[in-house]
């Protein structure tokens, strides 16, 4: 009798991002040494740790703000940073068609709102979608309504952004970047430019999108009841390097290093 077949083994999937063995220097200054991260799909990882210590790179190297100086960033599996070329499909840097291809799967919210004054909420949503992703109007239109219900802006479509308070705006951001439908958003201390009285709302909406989608997210904040709460794992940094790496609740509450209880420390 015939043995019985079995099944291939379902190969796993590739991590959202994997940075292998990246390096950024400016001039004689490095800010990330040779950096090994991994993020897995729908995963949400928080990087803390102080200022300069290499975390905005991170996403400023994934906007393709800056470029590598070493090593390969990849989306999905695939060379992001890099293309093959050459002789024997040698990565060689990417030129901007590959990067403006692939990083439209990348969204991200600054510090800065940095909408156009001069279009209302709505326009400010669908300008994109339109311009950059083919869709209709109408398409985009319907859509950014739905996210601005998302984040509490449903009566404000019309609105300009100048009659909107910093937390508004900032909400509007947050609805602008996933109308791009991305798999991977991108969050560099989104509350830092706000009244304090403003943080609690737009923090509630980053909550909701979280728990409402499947968005891998990378985040960097000093927020680290916003880490707890939205977080799979938190990643600690100190002179481009990750010093810890844990479950939210694990590394905030008993971190194991000695850099990271002295930097939750000044934070608290």
């Amino acid at each position: 009798m015939a043995p019985a077949a079995t099944a291939d083994p379902v190969a796993p999937a590739a991590p959202a991002v994997r940075f292998d063995r990246v390096t950024k220097r400016y001039g004689d200054r490095t800010v990330l040494d040779g950096l090994d991260l991994e993020v897995g799909r729908g995963e949400r990882v928080t990087l803390i740790g102080p200022s300069g210590s290499g975390k905005t790179t991170i996403l400023r190297l994934l906007m393709t703000l800056e470029r590598v100086t070493d090593g390969v960033i990849h989306l999905d599996g695939e060379p992001f940073s890099h293309m093959p070329g050459g002789s024997r499909g040698k990565l060689v840097p990417a030129n901007e068609r590959h990067l403006a291809v692939r990083r439209r799967r990348i969204g991200m919210v600054f510090q800065q709102f940095n909408l156009f004054p001069h279009m209302s909420v709505l326009e400010n949503i669908v300008e994109a979608p339109v311009h950059v992703l083919g869709e209709s109007r109408e398409d985009a239109g319907r859509r950014a309504r739905d996210l601005l219900e998302l984040v509490g802006l449903g009566d404000r479509a019309d609105a300009r952004p100048t009659r909107l308070s910093g937390g508004q705006q900032q909400r509007v951001a947050i609805a602008r970047a996933l109308a791009m439908r991305p798999g991977i958003l991108l969050l560099d201390e989104v509350t830092s430019a706000l009244d304090p009285e403003l943080v609690a709302e737009v923090l509630d909406v980053l909550r909701d999108v979280a728990r409402s989608t499947d968005i891998t997210l990378l985040c960097v904040t000093h927020e680290m009841g916003f880490a707890r709460d939205v977080s799979d794992r938190i990643l600690m940094f100190d002179r481009g390097r990750i010093v810890e790496s844990g479950p939210a609740d694990e590394l905030l509450e008993s971190p194991a290093h000695e850099r990271t209880r002295a930097f939750l420390g000044s934070v608290r």
